[in-house]
């Protein structure tokens, strides 16, 4: 019997979950890119249970499960009349490559459509090799970008875009 996916709609009570697969997904997708300083500051900056809390009050955060196991999470939120913005996407590592990610990025587009939106944004690290998944998936480099985020930290990014 195959195990089926299922996505869920997570609420402030889930933020545990989203900063434990945060938690145990960063350092292998960032670990060759971030030094650790710059991992726990940006783990603090997107994941603190004060963090976490303040976006939930314009993100939309969706977990993935296999029957009752979570195996990542995606959090979006509508930029303006046109641009749904894709700020997470993570996947468990043992979940990588099951088209989980994929599955994902169909429901963050279906949300769009269904608000009249025309696309998808998200940046993705300029070294990380996720961008070849993201155009997989349809998505297409559209800018570069380059953001202080303090401490003396720099995210330096592709903007990629999704047509929905």
């Amino acid at each position: 019997m195959q195990n089926s996916i299922n996505l869920k709609n997570a609420t402030v009570e889930d933020i545990p979950l989203i900063q434990s697969i945060a938690e145990q997904t960063w350092r292998p997708t960032y670990g060759h890119i971030l030094t650790e300083e710059q991992t726990l500051f940006m783990l603090d900056m997107m994941y603190s249970s004060e963090s976490l809390t303040r976006q939930f009050e314009t993100n939309t955060f969706i977990f993935a499960y296999e029957d009752e196991t979570p195996l990542g999470f995606a959090g979006f939120e509508p930029k303006d009349d046109a641009v749904m913005k894709l700020h997470k996407l993570y996947m468990l590592p043992a979940a990588q490559g099951k088209g989980i990610g994929k599955l994902l990025i169909q429901e963050v587009a279906k949300y769009a459509k269904q608000q009249g939106l025309k696309f998808v944004h998200l940046n993705v690290n300029r070294n990380n090799k996720a961008i070849g998944f993201y155009e997989k998936q349809g998505f297409k480099i559209i800018r570069e970008e380059d953001i202080n985020i303090g401490n003396d930290y720099w995210m330096n990014d592709y903007v990629m875009q999704l047509d929905v």
